[in-house]
């Protein structure tokens, strides 16, 4: 690990003028995926910021029924608070899946939607990865590819996002909070928050340079069965080959999205109107384009499995 700096910030405003002023500053929060990085050199910050003492760590009510989620908001806390539990179970039941206890009591609501890849490319320094240096190229085409990006992928990038809650938080249609250095707020549709990689894989979220995530929204309960249907290697601590969320009412209708599959969860509301006519429908719109490699071929007929898994579940 190489050396850096470190101080604790005060209040929000303060911790992000920090880290955009200072070239290699970085925010610290858990720290359950950077100082894993940093251990092996893959990440390299020159300064950290430990966001920790700031107050938000909080669950509230909003004033149409929804949810503000504190960035600093623990995933057990997240999991196991009763609204969620009542109104948002897919969020409970992704976080639930998403990691070991462990780390569930120190990863944030922020970090998690923050986490990096986990494409063996971008972890093994001595392999090109335009993710962790631009314009080394990227040892992941041609390579193995087993775990990686069927669409939405690029030339210079074929990784995935990694994580689980943020695939829920897809169907929810949350809300990403965040403050600058000036003292600037603005509103991400989740949708909008993870980027494609196209030309720039090395930029995963539309965050500015200091931009401090300072709270996720939820919208009022959408109702109907929620699910959430994880396909990984073995039964634990896993990250997904496929995931589904879902939202199921009475009527068939409803929403899905999908993890482990590209570079933010992937979404496609065209394709959630061909609910009634099945998961193959569904699926076949929904990645309709994809570019998959010989060796994760196999996701797409793997998500139609898990949707219709779920759909099954739904009528029960």
């Amino acid at each position: 690990m190489k050396a850096f700096t470190y101080e604790r910030a005060k209040d929000p405003v303060e911790a992000a003028r920090i880290v955009a002023s200072r070239p290699g500053a970085r925010f610290l929060a858990g720290g359950t995926n950077l100082l894993d990085l940093m251990k092996i050199e893959v990440e390299t910050p020159t300064h950290l910021v430990d966001v920790q003492d700031l107050a938000l760590d909080k669950i509230e009510g909003t004033q149409d029924g929804g949810l503000r989620i504190g960035a600093l908001v623990s995933n057990t806390d997240l999991a196991a608070d009763e609204r969620v539990r009542r109104d948002y179970g897919v969020l409970t039941r992704s976080i639930v899946a998403g990691a070991s206890g462990q780390l569930r009591n120190k990863a944030s609501t922020a970090g998690n939607l923050l986490q990096r890849t986990r494409c063996p490319y971008f972890y093994d320094t001595n392999m090109p990865c335009n993710k962790r240096t631009p314009g080394s190229g990227c040892a992941a085409i041609g390579g193995a590819s087993r775990q990686l990006g069927v669409i939405g992928v690029s030339d210079k990038c074929i990784a995935t996002f990694p994580g689980d809650m943020a695939v829920a938080l897809r169907v929810l249609d949350a809300t990403v909070e965040t403050v600058d250095g000036q003292g600037q707020r603005r509103s991400i549709a989740i949708a909008d928050f993870h980027r494609l990689w196209g030309d720039h894989p090395e930029q995963d979220t539309v965050l500015a340079p200091g931009e401090l995530v300072t709270s996720v929204t939820l919208p009022p309960p959408l109702g109907g069965k929620h699910f959430y249907e994880k396909v990984r290697d073995r039964a634990s601590y896993a990250f997904a080959l496929v995931s589904v969320a879902a939202v199921i009412r009475p009527d068939g209708a409803g929403r899905v999205a999908f993890g482990g599959v590209a570079p933010r969860p992937w979404r496609v509301e065209a394709a959630e109107a061909l609910l009634p006519q099945g998961a193959a429908a569904v699926t076949a719109r929904a990645f309709q384009g994809a570019t998959p490699t010989k060796d994760n071929a196999f996701k797409l007929p793997l998500a139609t499995r898990a949707l219709a898994s779920i759909l099954s579940d739904a009528k029960a």
